[in-house]
């Protein structure tokens, strides 16, 4: 029997209590402790999920000699400072999306991590959802022939609060970095890093991109067209087109259960895929799998790719961004 990976929680949000919901699903992990800014949430969280260790501190849920890997899950603006911590400490860590505010910080991240030897990842779930590790064989065998393009979209109505994540600009707000790092993140995984970087958003009262379009455009002369909106329910799929042939993802293409393949000589074929939980144990799996082989990086989500989609989520940014005045 294999040493069960022993995780630590960072933060006691939805996606701390979603992420640790699976997590206790799976054989061969276990969560062994939990750390908030407050002890008082911290215990809470434990006893709702029977965790045994809570901890009043994010530096003192690092110092746990006990815990092999944390799970980064603060608002993005935290993810830097946290990761850093834990990696100081001597931890792995998964760093939920977007990896942090911008590539500057997340080279820090990395760098750090790699100093240290120690394991690193973005927590882009959907990259190891398995009808998108079927998407990827079916590209590598060029069912599709040549990509021409992606077509990729998230969005969904918020209630507009200028103090809570989704808009303040000082925890990370904005549909960019919660909602279209998931399309961008897609588009990279199949196309690479993108030549030109074309954006336009309309803004929140707060000067965050509340409905952003983007197109990427690369040296094969593929585009990849996107967007992500805090305003308003888009169709949340995926398509990919190329010279022989398209693949779809559908709603909601990052937790797809589904892939449809169509091509212009053959009936559409779709096969369909299991998501056990609530879809994130397969990067959980993907994280295991590295620390027990001693790796500290993963092939399916290299710090070099991250650190590249922080680079092209920079772009869109400042293209969006309003003009400083004065």
């Amino acid at each position: 029997m294999e040493k069960p990976l022993r995780w630590g929680i960072l933060g006691t949000g939805s996606i701390a209590r979603s992420f640790t919901h699976d997590l206790l699903t799976l054989d061969g992990h276990e969560v062994v402790a939990v750390g908030s800014r407050a002890a008082e949430t911290a215990q809470a969280f434990a006893d709702a999920h029977g965790i045994p260790r809570a901890h009043a501190s994010y530096q003192a849920l690092a110092e746990d000699a006990e815990v092999d890997v944390v799970y980064v899950a603060t608002p993005h603006s935290g993810h830097a400072a946290a990761a850093l911590t834990c990696i100081a400490a001597g931890r792995g860590v998964l760093v939920e999306k977007p990896f942090t505010l911008d590539a500057v910080s997340a080279a820090e991240v990395v760098d750090a991590a790699r100093a240290a030897g120690v394991f690193c990842m973005e927590a882009m779930w959907t990259r190891f959802n398995p009808a998108v590790a079927r998407m990827r064989e079916l590209l590598a065998d060029g069912a599709i022939g040549e990509v021409v393009s992606i077509h990729a979209d998230f969005g969904f109505p918020a209630p507009y609060d200028p103090a809570g994540r989704l808009f303040s600009p000082e925890l990370g707000g904005g549909a960019l970095l919660d909602l279209g790092v998931y399309p961008i993140s897609l588009a990279s995984m199949v196309l690479g890093a993108p030549s030109t970087v074309l954006a336009t958003a309309g803004l929140a009262p707060t000067g965050v991109d509340a409905n952003t379009g983007i197109v990427l455009g690369y040296d094969s002369g593929a585009v990849a067209v996107l967007h992500c909106s805090l305003r308003g329910s888009s169709p949340i799929r995926a398509t990919i087109v190329g010279t022989a042939g398209r693949m779809e993802l559908p709603t909601p293409f990052f937790r797809a259960e589904a892939l449809t393949l169509v091509r212009s000589d053959a009936e559409p074929v779709t096969e369909t895929f299991e998501l056990p939980g609530l879809g994130y144990t397969f990067q959980a799996e993907e994280v295991a799998r590295c620390v027990r082989a001693g790796l500290t990086e993963s092939s399916l989500m290299t710090l070099d790719e991250t650190l590249s989609i922080m680079r092209t989520l920079d772009e869109v940014r400042a293209a969006v961004a309003p003009p400083v005045v004065g």
